[in-house]
């Protein structure tokens, strides 16, 4: 006989919720494994002693961190999909008939808490995958990506040129007023766009409603501190810039940060590692090597790292040559010496026009006038120079450190731990466009979702199983006969080790 299942919608005289969410649980294992009271602590101060009760500290950070969990950015969504979960309720201590928060109370609170409770929530997880042993800290690998704001394109528009000051001081600006540029800043950039729109290679360039989108004309009234960025391969859009250290171990990240998109990465990396140092630091761990791409190489940051007890693996860009054809570079005397024999000494130090520091080296005006190779050397001028960065020792050193094995394997190592870091963020944790407004905002929504992420990797270690398994292996057993693809795989620290010893540090 067919079944039928009625529906009588009574109500359940007894009905307990912990009793309905299992024990493996993601929730129920997540409300064991960490004590969120210490949130009261931190929030205190944000409070007055008078007044009606605010939403629970505890349940607004919760909240938000299933909205990571769950891949959802809008608050709306976010409590619609809680009051159907029976876990989730269970997490946030309501229960089935009780109300959950406005959604406006999030925004409001989101805004009220300062981002010094978020980072203070990032070091508290962040200590407990270290104590669970997650984090060796010996290596990290650093990265970025652009990530949406909550600002469209067309919602542009023009700067206004910054007045000057008539009682002859800096010029003041109220709030709400739209940010400003020097006018001669601006008329460069009309020039620009003028000879760009004059080009013949440009698409679109001489159509009557392009428009040339340039930080330094536009702005946005929505999200004044959005920035106008465009990576390869995708279209311009209104971007904050997401940079983020990862334990190349286990995949932790061990610090994130909002920053301006319209910035080199290269600029961010001394501030990056010095709150990398110091989280390290506090958790008792060291760090000995770096590892970035291309976008962070800079003479600066060689020496900085360097100067910290820091191996660098960072590799210089392409167009980047350690002498000139022809010219041998002689590290005991600081010199270049040329086909005919002769020196090009240091002679001074300069700047560039992006304010670099460079370093000129020069030949002796009567060395190249007697010169039998002159008219094919430096034919136009009367001596020849050259012009190097005043970090030239510690690019050569990582010129050399990038073609070595070791280089080679870093990079590989880099490429397979923060790159799948960065796609999980973006496509399971709600990274992918910012909900909320202004470089704060930015950091925290950042930062929560890279607690979201470690919490995850906390939960799913399992040191005992990995113990086991490792008793059970039999030790192999090298010889020197052994085939290289069968030899024993080192770890990263031992890669660093051996790298250390045959590329020692030196500070500039």
């Amino acid at each position: 006989m067919q079944g039928k299942k009625p529906f009588l919608d009574k109500e359940v005289t007894r009905f307990r919720l912990s009793e309905r969410v299992p024990s493996h649980n993601l929730y129920r294992r997540l409300a064991e494994l960490i004590d969120w009271t210490f949130l009261y602590d931190q929030t205190r101060a944000l409070y007055s002693h008078t007044g009606q009760p605010s939403l629970d500290p505890v349940v607004f950070f919760k909240l938000v961190l299933v909205g990571r969990l769950e891949n959802l950015v809008s608050d709306r969504r976010l409590l619609e999909h809680c009051a159907l979960r029976l876990d989730i309720l269970f997490f946030l201590g309501y229960e089935v008939d009780e109300e959950l928060p406005w959604h406006s109370t999030i925004s409001r609170t989101r805004q009220l808490v300062p981002a010094a409770v978020f980072e203070y929530l990032f070091d508290h997880v962040f200590a407990q995958c270290v104590a669970a042993g997650l984090v060796a800290g010996d290596t990290q690998a650093v990265d970025s990506a652009p990530v949406k704001a909550n600002a469209s394109l067309d919602s542009l528009r023009e700067k206004q040129p910054l007045a000057p000051a008539l009682s002859g001081g800096a010029p003041t600006q109220p709030d709400g007023v739209a940010p400003k540029t020097a006018a001669h800043l601006l008329r460069r950039e009309a020039t620009r766009q003028a000879n760009r729109r004059a080009s013949a290679g440009n698409l679109g360039a001489r159509h009557a409603k392009a428009k040339l989108l340039s930080n330094k004309t536009h702005y946005s009234p929505t999200d004044p501190e959005a920035r106008i960025s465009v990576k390869p391969g995708k279209a311009r859009a209104l971007n904050y810039l997401c940079s983020m250290a990862v334990e190349t171990t286990t995949g932790v990240i061990s610090h994130i940060q909002a920053d301006l998109a319209d910035s080199r990465d290269s600029l961010h990396l001394p501030g990056l590692v010095t709150s990398l140092q110091a989280r390290l630091k506090a958790n008792e761990l060291k760090i000995d090597g770096l590892l970035a791409d291309t976008g962070y190489s800079n003479g600066f940051n060689y020496a900085f790292l360097e100067q910290q007890g820091i191996t660098p693996w960072i590799p210089v860009f392409g167009a980047y040559q350690p002498a000139a054809v022809g010219f041998a570079y002689e590290p005991a005397l600081d010199a270049f010496r040329c086909p005919a024999g002769k020196l090009l000494p240091f002679r001074n130090f300069a700047t560039n026009q992006d304010g670099g520091w460079v370093k000129n080296y020069r030949a002796a005006y009567q060395d190249c006038q007697q010169c039998p190779l002159k008219s094919s050397c430096v034919p136009k001028a009367p001596q020849q120079k050259f012009v190097r960065s005043a970090f030239d020792a510690a690019y050569r050193r990582a010129w050399h450190r990038q073609r070595s094995r070791p280089g080679q394997q870093m990079r590989r190592v880099r490429q397979r731990t923060v790159e799948p870091v960065f796609g999980s963020l973006l496509h399971h944790y709600g990274l992918r466009r910012m909900n909320v407004r202004g470089h704060a905002g930015a950091h925290k929504t950042m930062l929560l979702t890279a607690v979201a992420y470690n919490l995850k990797k906390l939960l799913k270690y399992r040191p005992e199983r990995q113990a086991s398994l490792a008793v059970a292996l039999p030790r192999p057993v090298l010889a020197t006969t052994t085939p290289c693809w069968r030899r024993k795989r080192r770890t990263v620290g031992q890669m660093c080790a051996r790298a250390s010893r045959l590329f020692p540090r030196a500070t500039t």
